[in-house]
């Protein structure tokens, strides 16, 4: 009988940020040659980049066997969250732990009173904007520039 290892979801610590570092670089990799390399840049996060982060957003990790599998994180102002960093290690893709930490960040924004959470995805991540329509986000109408490429944003009502 195959027992799948139990997955924690926990807020980052600055120790997590060498692993949430890795995870993004696995997640997105596949990605790289449809980014500019300034937009690939800043959604691959460094290290250094990742401790930035978790001291000025919240970051969850998705942990098993003590390893790094997942993460996403999210800032509030006023009473609106914006998502950023979400990854899923490419063998834990369709296992359900996408919507599960996303879930799990969606949870903590309305236990802070947000009312509203956006995120920025580009035109290389269908899956990924398949994936949040499936979960109740549509896009805004807003598209900006990232380093050269559309960036589109979506909303979600939280209440």
């Amino acid at each position: 009988m195959n027992f799948a290892p139990a997955i924690e979801i926990r807020t980052a610590v600055c120790d997590d940020a060498g692993a949430v570092a890795g995870c993004l670089a696995a997640a997105f990799a596949s990605y790289k040659t449809a980014y500019s390399p300034s937009a690939f840049a800043d959604t691959v996060a460094s290290e250094q980049g990742v401790r930035l982060r978790i001291q000025q957003a919240h970051v969850l990790v998705a942990i098993t066997c003590g390893n790094v599998v997942g993460t996403i994180s999210a800032r509030i102002r006023g009473n609106h969250g914006h998502l950023r960093g979400m990854a899923v290690l490419p063998e834990f893709r369709g296992t359900g732990l996408a919507a599960d930490l996303l879930t799990a960040i969606e949870t903590w924004l309305r236990a802070r009173g947000c009312a509203e959470v956006t995120l920025d995805t580009t035109e290389p991540l269908m899956a990924a904007m398949r994936f949040y329509e499936n979960h109740g986000y549509h896009r805004s109408g807003k598209i900006a520039d990232f380093f050269g490429m559309p960036l589109i944003e979506y909303v979600k009502p939280l209440r």
